[in-house]
């Protein structure tokens, strides 16, 4: 199954009936007056949000949605048929976005919960609606109306508690896999994951939350460089950010020079998910001859200036990674118990967030039109300068007990 995170769609709800112009007509019975039916209203388009979909690839062929148009009016005041609702379902994180205004019309974060995105038309009237005292054989009707249609655009972004940061080869596949049952690739060689991976981490009984590993950054990611900037928006469901460092990097680059690499990143990309709660996890200890290590931890803490909570892992043998988990179980409870009871502080979460994802949006919309315009201005054919949403990855992503 290919992984999309993003597709724009047309939607189209369906046109009211017209109401019947028709008058009774039956033997012994003389001017029987008018008997024209109101015609059905037209279908709506419904966005339903559902568990057992995880990607918007279906929406990626099959571009144009229409639901039913309403029957007209018939004689013998019979009403026209409403025309059949057209339910569109989706992945739960997505968000459903008017492409020409860019209003957000809803974000479905629940399983079944179900958003209407396209109002039908309404029924036109028969003439029998225009009978009076005074009007006995009424030849008036009306038209239904036009049903609403949008250009939308679909934007999933996964729905975890935990997400990871690094770069590549940081080891967060390694983490994940050591966490919970899920199985990303991983070798001992360099390469970066290509799409979001999803695992369910249980602390304990009644007690988890979720964890995901997102592509890893790369210097320049918040600019379009490698595939950092397709999934970072993945970022702005999660309440907090592990940030893995590479403790015994292969190509002797320095710890903390990779750890300033992601920070610059995350900021560039959007100030709001630098000001997400982030824990520093110190990876590969295990490379790390063990006279060496608490001087190198200390050196890349003090180079970043870092006062927030500090690990020390080695995910491929679990070493110390109980520890993060307990720990991050214990941050989310607290966290959840506190906007509980404080309606304030999850009124400003959710601000904090709304303010994530628009400025997510904002740079991934930028950075379509530097390559529209780099596509213009560029006289190579061949080259395709607008294949930001072609994603052709031939992946499993789902919630991994």
């Amino acid at each position: 199954m290919k992984f999309v995170d993003e597709v724009v769609i047309s939607i189209e709800a369906g046109k009211g009936g017209n109401g019947c112009l028709s008058f009774r007509r039956e033997k012994y019975i003389a001017k029987g007056g008018p008997d024209g039916g109101d015609g059905g209203d037209g279908g709506s388009v419904y966005i339903r949000a559902d568990a057992s979909s995880n990607t918007l690839v279906d929406y990626r062929f099959q571009r144009r949605y229409r639901a039913e148009n309403g029957e007209p009016g018939k004689g013998k005041d019979c009403t026209g048929h409403k025309g059949e609702d057209e339910v569109l379902r989706v992945p739960v994180g997505t968000t459903v976005v008017d492409e020409d205004t860019l209003e957000v019309l809803c974000d479905l974060t629940r399983d079944g919960q179900m958003e209407k995105v396209a109002q039908g038309g309404f029924h036109g009237l028969g003439n029998t609606r225009f009978k009076s005292s005074i009007n006995r054989a009424p030849r008036q009707t009306t038209n239904g109306t036009p049903g609403e249609s949008r250009n939308l655009k679909l934007e999933l972004k996964v729905l975890a508690d935990v997400g990871l940061l690094g770069l590549p080869n940081a080891g967060k596949s390694t983490f994940i896999r050591a966490v919970s049952a899920a199985k990303p690739k991983v070798a001992n060689y360099p390469f970066t994951t290509l799409v979001p991976n999803l695992g369910v981490v249980s602390v304990e009984k009644d007690k988890s939350f979720v964890v995901a590993d997102v592509p890893g950054l790369i210097e320049g990611a918040a600019e379009g460089a490698g595939l950092g900037i397709r999934f970072l928006k993945h970022l702005a469901r999660t309440r907090l950010l592990l940030h893995l460092v590479d403790m015994a990097p292969w190509d002797d680059v320095a710890p903390a020079d990779s750890a300033k690499t992601i920070i610059n990143e995350l900021e560039k990309f959007s100030p709001a998910l630098a000001e997400q709660e982030r824990w520093l996890v110190l990876n590969k200890l295990d490379l790390v001859p063990e006279e060496e290590r608490e001087a190198r931890c200390r050196e890349v803490v003090e180079a970043l200036g870092w006062k927030g909570p500090v690990f020390q892992i080695a995910a491929i043998s679990k070493e110390g990674t109980h520890e993060v988990c307990r720990a991050i179980m214990n941050y989310i409870d607290e966290r959840q118990r506190a906007e509980a009871e404080d309606v304030g502080l999850a009124d400003a979460e959710q601000q904090r967030k709304a303010r994530l994802e628009e400025e997510a949006r904002e740079r991934l919309r930028s950075y379509r039109e530097q390559m529209r315009n780099r596509k213009s201005d560029s006289d190579d054919d061949d080259e395709d300068w607008d294949d930001f949403d072609d994603d052709d990855y031939d992946v499993d992503v789902e919630y991994v007990p």
